[in-house]
């Protein structure tokens, strides 16, 4: 069986570095490493995850070596990144739809749609807004 979930930057680094939710979100992605789930993400996961890291180091919530061994751990995470260029117009149309700040989180909204699979998030924001349209988007603690 070929399953699928799409993560959105939020659940990876809960997942790298210690946050309330790091435990559910490794478990939940070992889950699906034992299942053998396609995991899939927009090609801006890297950029998020890479900046998210590097925000924790600047503000002195991690340690910069701790940083680094966060980003090493990303690079080797079995995810597929999609791209489809036309997520960048439904990414725009969601955004606006939901009026958001950007269209970040909109792109992984519209691949999961695209791709008709669950979205993974630990994004509390995201989730509420969205939540009641999109039944797909799975909160970290689900």
């Amino acid at each position: 069986m070929n399953r699928a979930v799409c993560v959105e930057a939020s659940f990876i680094v809960a997942m790298l570095t210690p946050e309330r939710y790091t435990t559910l979100a490794t478990t939940r992605w070992k889950t699906w490493i034992e299942d053998d789930f396609r995991i899939l993400t927009p090609t801006l996961l890297g950029y998020e995850v890479s900046s998210a890291l590097y925000r924790k180091v600047l503000k002195e919530q991690i340690e910069p070596k701790d940083g680094k061994v966060a980003l090493e751990q990303f690079l080797s995470m079995d995810i597929e990144s999609i791209h489809l260029p036309e997520l960048h117009t439904e990414a725009s149309k969601l955004a606006k739809q939901f009026n958001r700040p950007n269209v970040y989180a909109a792109h992984y909204l519209a691949l999961a749609r695209h791709l008709a699979c669950p979205l993974w998030t630990a994004d509390e924001r995201l989730y509420n807004t969205v939540k009641e349209k999109f039944e797909w988007i799975k909160w970290v603690e689900e």
